[in-house]
C-alpha cells in the first residue's frame, strides 16, 4: 500500500499568501494591470521626471546644435518622445527624444536636403517603424551581431566627438568625420581661449560632479551632472566671457514645418532606411538595457554592488519590454515629431538609465518629463538663451566619447570579433552609417567563412602507427587537403584519427569513410577519437554517465579516469592508441566510428570490479589506474562543481546571499554518507535548515547528558528562522542503531558512547510493552535493527516536543512535526502518520510515499491510520498485538538467535 504525501505546503489560488518564512519562491512576474485604466502618478515618478527633465533640456539643445538644426526642434523632439513614446511605447521606463546615435545621420541629411525635407524623411522612417512593429519584426533587429551594433554606435560617437570639438574650439564643424579630423590641426592654431575654456570647464564638472566626497557631495549629487555642468559654465561665461556665442532660440512663429521631399527617389529611400535602421536599433538596444537595469534594481543590485538594507522597501516591479509595441510607439513619435518640425526620435540610454536610477515606477515619469520640457520651451526661453554653445558642445562631445564603450570592446575581443568591430567603426567614420553597417556585415561573413574553412591537419608517426589530428570544421573546402593527407599514409597501416571540431559535412564524411573502408580492406585498423581520446561514436550517456547527477556515482570515480579532461593531451592520445591496438580475439576487425563499445566499455567494466586499492579484483587482470584519494579527490570534485554546476546555480545563490536564508523546514537526519538530503527531498539551496549527527538524535533539554549544539540549532531554526515544520529522518542500516543495540555495561566510555546515550530512550521504548511497535507500510519491520531505526524517529519527536521553543510554536499552531524513514537499498521514503507525528496517534505507522503528482490530494486520509480499526487494510488483524523482542543488553532473548522479530497474537 502506498501513499503520496506532500512534504512542502501547497499554496493554491484560494489559500492565503505565503509567509516570509515559508521558503516559497515567488515568481518574478509583472504586477496585475490597474483597474479602470487610470493614469497614476507616484511620488517617485514625480521626482524621477524632474531629474530626467534637467538632463534632457541641455542634451536636446546640444544635439540640435550638433546637427545644425533649429534649436527648438530639439525641445519638440524631447517633448514628443517623452509624452507620445512614453504613453504608447512598450518599455515603460525608457525615455525617448533626440538621440546621439542619429546626430551624424541627421546632420548629413540637413546639409544635403535642408531642414524641411529632413522632417519629411523622419515621417517616412516613422511610418516604416509602425509597419515593422505591426509585423512583429522587432526581435529580428536584434539578430545583428553585437560587434556590428556596438561598432556602429562607437563610430557615431567618434564622429560626434570630432564634430563637437570644433564647436568647443569656437568654430563650425565640417561635413564629415574625416574632414573634421583633417581640419583639426589648423583649427587649433587659430582658436580663441574663451570657448575652449568654457568647454573644458563643462567637461571638468561632468567628470568631477559624480565623485564629490562627503556629506555635502552626497547632497549636491542629487542634481544631475549634465545640468550642473551647463549651469556652472553659463554662470562663469556670463561673468568672464559675455561675448561668447550662445543659444539663439528663434520665435515659434518662424518655426519651419515639413514639406514634400525633393530629390532623387533612390537617395531619399536610402535616407529613410538609414534613419529607420539607426533609430530602431538604438531604441531596441536601449529597451534591452533598461530591462537589465530594472532587473538589477528589483534584485537589489546597484552600481556599487552593495546589497540593500534589510529594512529597505522592495523595489517596484516593472513589466518587461514589449519590443514590437516599443517599435510602434517610436514610429508614432517620429511621425508626430516630423509633422511638428522636430528631430528624429529614438530611445536614449543616458536618460533612460537616469530614469531607472531615480526610482521611476512607471510611464508617469517619462510622460511628465515630456510635459516639463514642453513648459520649459514656452516659459524659459530667456533663461535658455544664456547657455553658451561651447558648453552644450562639450556636453555632447562627452556623450560621444561614452558611446565608445570599453566594456563592449573587451567583450567583442573576448569573442574574437574585434576585427568586425573595428571594420564597422572605420566604415561609419569614413563613409557613413549605412555604409559602415554594410562593411561590418561583409567582414563578419568573411570571418565566419574563414573560421569554417580553416582546418589544420597534422600527421605523427608513432612507431608504425600514425596519429592524424584534424583541428577545425570539416567542410567541402577542406576535402582536397584532407584527401591528400590521408592518401599519403601507408596502405593497410594502423591509424588513429583525432577529430577536434563540431561540424562535418557530407563531403568530408564520405572522404573519411571511403579512406577508412579502404584501409580496413587491406588489413589496417582505424580508430576515430575526439580531442579527449574517447571514441567519437560512443554515446554520450556511456562516456559521461558517471559525472551526471545521481547516476552511477561511485565516489567521484569519473574524476579519476585515465581520459579525464585534466590529463595531458599526449597521455590521452597514448592511452587511446594503446587501447586501439591492444591484442584481441579478432586482429583484423575494423575499429572505425561504428565500433562504439570497445576498449572504453572494457575499461568501465574493469573499473566496476576494482577493489578499494584501485586494482582489479579479477584474477589475471593487470593493475588498474589508481584512484585519487584525500585532497586530490576533494579538489577534483570541487573543480567539477565549478565547471558544471556553479554556472547553473550562481544566480540563485547570489539572490540568497542578498536576501539571507529563509528555509521553511528544519531537517534533522543522520550523518550517514549514503543519505543525501537534497536528493531525497528534491530541495535546493535555501530550502532546508539541516542538522546531521550520528543516529539523528535529539537530546532532551535540561538533562546532564544534554547537547547544546543540537538544542541551539533547534532554537535558532524555530525562534529566528521561523521554520514551519521540523522533520526527523532515520534510515535503514543505521550504524548508530546497530552500535546502540550492541551496547553492554563494559562498553568503553568514549565520545561515541557518550553521544549514543541519547538513544537509550529509543531502545527502552522498543522493549517496553507500554508502546505500540512502529510499522512500515502496515507490516512489522524485517529485523530488530530496522525496528529500532523506526522507533528512534518516534522517540526523537517526543524529545523535540520537550524543547520550550518547539512546544510554544506547537501550541500556537505555527509548527508541525514530521517523522520520516528512508530505506537506502530501495531508495524509498516513508512518512510517519500525522497522528503519530503530532503525538496523538495510538500506533506509529510509516506510510510509503509514492511517485504521484504532489498537487493532487492524498488517495486516502493517513490520519485514520491511528485508528486500530483501520489497520485491517494494512495487514493481518492478528498482527496488531504485543510483540516479544530479542534480548541482548536491553530486552528479552531471541529464542532462535536469528535476529528476526517474533510476533505473538494478543
Amino acid at each position: 500500500m502506498s501513499a503520496c504525501v506532500r512534504i512542502r505546503h501547497d499554496h493554491t489560488a484560494h489559500s492565503s499568501p505565503p509567509s516570509r518564512a515559508s521558503g516559497i519562491k515567488r515568481p518574478h512576474s509583472p504586477p496585475p494591470p490597474r483597474r479602470g485604466g487610470r493614469f497614476r502618478i507616484a511620488g517617485a515618478d514625480l521626482s524621477a521626471s524632474i531629474t530626467v527633465f534637467l538632463i534632457a533640456v541641455p542634451m536636446s539643445l546640444g544635439l540640435a546644435v550638433a546637427m545644425d538644426a533649429p534649436l527648438e526642434a530639439g525641445l519638440i523632439s524631447a517633448a514628443v518622445g517623452g509624452i507620445v513614446a512614453g504613453l504608447l511605447g512598450g518599455t515603460p521606463l525608457q525615455v525617448s527624444g533626440p538621440s546621439a546615435g542619429l546626430t551624424v545621420v541627421t546632420a548629413e541629411l540637413i546639409q544635403i536636403y535642408g531642414w524641411r525635407t529632413t522632417c519629411a524623411i523622419t515621417i517616412g522612417a516613422g511610418l516604416l517603424q509602425i509597419l515593422l512593429g505591426s509585423l512583429r519584426a522587432a526581435r529580428g533587429a536584434l539578430a545583428v551581431s553585437p560587434a556590428i551594433v556596438h561598432g556602429t554606435l562607437a563610430g557615431i560617437g567618434v564622429a560626434i566627438a570630432l564634430a563637437q570639438l570644433h564647436i568647443v574650439l569656437g568654430a563650425s564643424p565640417q561635413s564629415s568625420a574625416a574632414a573634421n579630423a583633417l581640419a583639426l590641426p589648423e583649427q587649433l592654431g587659430r582658436t580663441s581661449p574663451a570657448a575652449p575654456l568654457i568647454g573644458a570647464l563643462t567637461i571638468s564638472v561632468l567628470v568631477v560632479w559624480p565623485r564629490l566626497p562627503g556629506r555635502i557631495g552626497r547632497a549636491v549629487r542629487r542634481l544631475p551632472a549634465a545640468l550642473a555642468s551647463v549651469a556652472i559654465a553659463t554662470a562663469v561665461a556670463a561673468v568672464a566671457a559675455p561675448g561668447i556665442a550662445r543659444v539663439d532660440l528663434p520665435s515659434w512663429r518662424s518655426h519651419a514645418l515639413p514639406e514634400l521631399p525633393q530629390g532623387p527617389v533612390p537617395a531619399l529611400a536610402t535616407a529613410v532606411l538609414t534613419v529607420l535602421l539607426v533609430a530602431s536599433l538604438e531604441s531596441l538596444l536601449a529597451a534591452v538595457a533598461v530591462d537589465k537595469l530594472t532587473a538589477d534594481r528589483a534584485g537589489g543590485r546597484t552600481a556599487d554592488s552593495s546589497p540593500p538594507a534589510p529594512d529597505a522597501p522592495a523595489a517596484p516591479r516593472v513589466q518587461r519590454s514589449d519590443l514590437d509595441r516599443e517599435l510602434r510607439g517610436q514610429g508614432i513619435a517620429n511621425v508626430l515629431a516630423g509633422l511638428l518640425g522636430g528631430l528624429p526620435v529614438s530611445g536614449g540610454a543616458v536618460r533612460s538609465s537616469a530614469n531607472v536610477r531615480a526610482g521611476a515606477t512607471g510611464r508617469a515619469a517619462t510622460v511628465l518629463h515630456g510635459v516639463w520640457v514642453l513648459l520649459a520651451a514656452g516659459l524659459l526661453v530667456t533663461a535658455l538663451e544664456w547657455i553658451p554653445l561651447a558648453a552644450l558642445a562639450a556636453l555632447v562631445m562627452v556623450v560621444g566619447f561614452q558611446m565608445v564603450n570599453y566594456a563592449h570592446i573587451r567583450n567583442v575581443h573576448k569573442h574574437r570579433e574585434f576585427l568586425v568591430y573595428g571594420a564597422t567603426i572605420t566604415g561609419v567614420v569614413l563613409f557613413g552609417v549605412l555604409e559602415g553597417v554594410a562593411i561590418g556585415i561583409a567582414v563578419a561573413v568573411a570571418v565566419a567563412l574563414h573560421r569554417l574553412a580553416r582546418t589544420r591537419i597534422t600527421v605523427t608517426d608513432q612507431g608504425g602507427q600514425h596519429l592524424v589530428v584534424v583541428r577545425g570544421q570539416l567542410t567541402f573546402l577542406a576535402v582536397p587537403r584532407l584527401s591528400r593527407t590521408l592518401g599519403q599514409l601507408p596502405r593497410g597501416g594502423d591509424a588513429v584519427v583525432e577529430l577536434d571540431g563540431f561540424f562535418m559535412d557530407h563531403a568530408a564524411y564520405e572522404t573519411i569513410q571511403d579512406w577508412s573502408d579502404a584501409q580496413t580492406a587491406q588489413g589496417g585498423r582505424v580508430v576515430f577519437t575526439g580531442r579527449s581520446g574517447g571514441r567519437i561514436a560512443e554515446p554520450a550517456s556511456a562516456a559521461h554517465s558517471c559525472c551526471r547527477p545521481w547516476t552511477p556515482w561511485r565516489n567521484h570515480h569519473c574524476h579519476d579516469r585515465p581520459d579525464r579532461p585534466g590529463q595531458p593531451a599526449d597521455a590521452r592520445r597514448a592511452a587511446a592508441t594503446r587501447a586501439a591496438f591492444a591484442p584481441d580475439e579478432n586482429p583484423g576487425a575494423d575499429r572505425g566510428p561504428a565500433d562504439s563499445a570497445g576498449a572504453e566499455a572494457d575499461a568501465r567494466a574493469a573499473d566496476a570490479t576494482a577493489g578499494p586499492t584501485g586494482r582489479s579484483d579479477t584474477p589475471g587482470d593487470g593493475a588498474a589506474v589508481p584512484r585519487r584519494t584525500g585532497a586530490h579527490r576533494l579538489a577534483s570534485g570541487l573543480s567539477s562543481f565549478q565547471r558544471n554546476t556553479a554556472p547553473l546555480v550562481r544566480d540563485e545563490l547570489a539572490r540568497l546571499a542578498r536576501e539571507g536564508q529563509r528555509p521553511s523546514q528544519l531537517f534533522i537526519t543522520c550523518a550517514d554518507s549514503r543519505l543525501v538530503t537534497s536528493m531525497i527531498t528534491a530541495s535546493g539551496p535555501g530550502d532546508l535548515f539541516t542538522v546531521r549527527n550520528v543516529g539523528n538524535l535529539v537530546p532532551p533539554p535540561g538533562s546532564e547528558a544534554g547537547d547544546d549544539s543540537v538544542g541551539a540549532a533547534i532554537e535558532y531554526a524555530v525562534d529566528v528562522l521561523k521554520v514551519e515544520s521540523i522533520t526527523v529522518c532515520g534510515h535503514s542500516g543505521c550504524g548508530a542503531m546497530q552500535a546502540l543495540m550492541g551496547t553492554r555495561p563494559d562498553t568503553p566510555r568514549t565520545s561515541l558512547w557518550r553521544w549514543l546515550r541519547h538513544g537509550l530512550p529509543s531502545l527502552e521504548r522498543m522493549t517496553s510493552r507500554h508502546h505500540a511497535w512502529a510499522r512500515i507500510s502496515g507490516q512489522l519491520p524485517a529485523d530488530e535493527v530496522e525496528q529500532l531505526c523506526l522507533t528512534n524517529v518516534v522517540q526523537q519527536l517526543d524529545h523535540l516536543r520537550a524543547h520550550e521553543s518547539v512546544a510554544r510554536r506547537l501550541a500556537e499552531g505555527a509548527l508541525q512535526l514530521h517523522g520520516m524513514y528512508f530505506h537506502v537499498g530501495e531508495a524509498q521514503a516513508y512518512l510517519l502518520a500525522e497522528g503519530a507525528s503530532a503525538g496523538s496517534g495510538v500506533d506509529e505507522v510509516f506510510d510509503r510515499v509514492g511517485p504521484c503528482d504532489p498537487n493532487h490530494a492524498h488517495p486516502y486520509d493517513i490520519t485514520n491510520l491511528s485508528d486500530p480499526t483501520s489497520l485491517t487494510a494494512l495487514g493481518d488483524p492478528g498482527d496488531h498485538a504485543a510483540v516479544s523482542v530479542p534480548t541482548g543488553a536491553a530486552g528479552p532473548a531471541d529464542p532462535t538467535g536469528s535476529g528476526e522479530l517474533e510476533r505473538t497474537s494478543a
